[in-house]
């Protein structure tokens, strides 16, 4: 310290980021850090959900980072983003085995890198813009989750419609911080904790020569404590209730996957007998429910099939919505659609809906000539493709208009907010998570749909053919839930709501801004130049 500098003052520029920009750990330490913050933040998922974890698991990962050069920096983020997304997405091997599900965490795994790399310049070059104490406090976390926001929403989007899972928000569904997604949104809820991890970290690792007002650990300590209960108190957003829909959902517990090798008609077969006791109770429901590919012999093709189903319509005297396989045109210019039908009573099937957002590599082969010689035995698997639908995804229940997504949807920011625009008052989710076995995948979707719930104030009926089904309210409570590979059935009163809410009214406004914030920040940091040595 200079002989002239006085305690309470700022420290010169100059010395403040030489010293921010050390790495705070060697290399091998670093790596060995990041390595174990992958099982840190994944067992704030699902199956675990130990929620209060993404903090840390996301602090271990930004002190490895921490004045890393670039070669370094993407070592640390390849190391950290490998070991979470293959813990994460284990379930992929279920059926598929270990290349598509190594092929996929690379894949994540490239983008965790280039973020971290992204990250780690702003953490070494930052403090030569925001030379101040209480300007790196201020600026250089909300760069930072910034950043990391923005690396989630273009890993949703790209390649291929992009892998929208395990964003830090999806962790959050047990939470009380969950409930700012209904503001703030999955991309605002994911931002929040990244920046308050990176706030931390700033806050820790500030200068010891810039001594607050307060005993320097205490102080540092309280003012995270205080700002972390705020975030917590942040209520829901105020939900309308307008009404509510009675709905049933059957669990057929059905081998009812991509891969499946039971006879044709037994999956159908399950969940008619599955649906037998909602008929002998008469439930006076609202709408039935089955899940996706619950009808593994199409109606479309088969006249007995189409009679027994509009006779099951006719004796619940509701809608029935299911999940089959359709069609279009014949031969090469045949088109085939992953589907939910609704069926009325005595008018048989009123409406469809084809799946807008098929899974690539398992629905469909993307760029099928590049692909299919690389791995000829692999995308043997994968013999047709499915055509992406283009009808709206909401359906007219009687008057209620339901918003629909067939499994994967459930991740599409995009096709979430086109339901609530487009009026749904409920979300009805049917899934097909047969070929991930007794995995937490199940699970993690639910989270998913439940924080989708939180988010756009409707409630959610999450029906599958094997598991998780569950019954969501607006706020993300389970209101009922079927134990996995078990038949069974559920009701519920689900409340509906037209409400407007914060993240509806924000769209990706939010993600914008804090995606712009963090870029603009980057270049500040990358054009800073290092003060001069005396």
């Amino acid at each position: 310290m200079s002989a002239r500098h006085r305690p309470g003052t700022a420290l010169p520029s100059g010395t403040a980021a030489l010293e921010l920009a050390r790495p705070v750990l060697p290399l091998g330490q670093a790596l060995l850090l990041a390595a174990a913050a992958g099982p840190v933040l994944d067992a704030a998922f699902p199956d675990l959900g130990w929620w209060p974890l993404a903090l840390p698991g996301v602090i271990m990962l930004y002190v490895a980072m921490l004045g890393r050069r670039p070669a370094a920096a993407l070592l640390v983020g390849a190391v950290g983003g490998f070991s979470f997304y293959g813990l994460q997405i284990q379930w992929a091997t279920v059926y598929l085995g270990f290349l598509p599900w190594f092929a996929l965490t690379v894949a994540q795994t490239l983008f965790v890198a280039l973020g971290v790399l992204l990250m780690s310049i702003v953490w070494r070059r930052g403090p030569l813009v925001w030379t101040t104490r209480r300007a790196r406090l201020g600026i250089i976390p909300v760069v930072i989750a910034g950043l990391w926001t923005l690396r989630e929403v273009i890993a949703s989007m790209f390649p291929f419609g992009g892998f929208s899972w395990a964003r830090l928000a999806f962790s959050q569904a047990d939470s009380p911080l969950g409930d700012l997604a209904s503001s703030i949104g999955a991309s605002g809820l994911s931002f929040v904790i990244a920046w308050f991890a990176a706030f931390v970290v700033q806050l820790v690792r500030e200068p010891r020569r810039e001594p607050f007002t307060v005993p320097l650990r205490f102080g540092r300590t309280l003012l995270a404590a205080a700002i972390g209960a705020l975030l917590l108190a942040v209520p829901n957003w105020p939900i309308a209730v307008t009404g509510t829909l009675r709905v049933g959902g059957v669990q057929g517990d059905a081998d009812s996957g991509l891969y499946s090798t039971v006879e044709r008609g037994t999956v159908l077969q399950n969940h008619l007998d599955a649906t037998a006791p909602l008929l002998a109770d008469d439930q006076d429901l609202d709408v039935l429910v089955w899940p996706e590919n619950a009808s593994d012999v199409s109606p479309q093709g088969s006249a007995g099939v189409r009679s027994v189903l509009e006779s099951l319509a006719d004796a619940v005297d509701a809608p029935f919505v299911l999940g089959a396989i359709t069609w279009t045109g014949e031969g090469d210019e045949q088109q085939i659609f992953n589907s939910v039908l609704q069926l009325d009573p005595g008018e048989g099937q009123v409406d469809q809906y084809d799946k807008i957002h098929p899974v690539p590599f398992a629905e469909y082969l993307p760029a099928r000539e590049f692909f299919y010689p690389l791995a000829p035995d692999l995308f043997d698997m994968v013999p047709r493709d499915y055509t992406f639908g283009t009808r709206d995804n909401v359906l007219d229940l009687d008057g209620v208009i339901a918003g629909t997504a067939i499994c994967y949807d459930i991740v599409d920011d995009d096709l979430i907010r086109q339901m609530v625009g487009d009026g749904a008052e409920i979300i009805i989710a049917p899934t097909n998570n047969a070929d991930f076995g007794r995995t937490d995948q199940g699970a993690q979707q639910l989270a998913i749909a439940r924080i989708r719930s939180i988010e756009t104030g409707r409630s959610l009926a999450n029906v599958s053919t094997v598991g998780v089904s569950a019954m969501v309210e607006p706020d993300g409570t389970v209101v009922e839930q079927l134990p996995t590979f078990e038949p069974g059935v559920m009701v519920a009163d689900l409340p509906l709501s037209d409400t407007t809410t914060g993240a509806t009214m924000l769209g990706r406004g939010l993600e914008y801004l804090v995606g712009g914030l963090g870029l603009g920040g980057l270049v500040l940091a990358l054009t800073a130049r290092r003060p001069r040595r005396r």
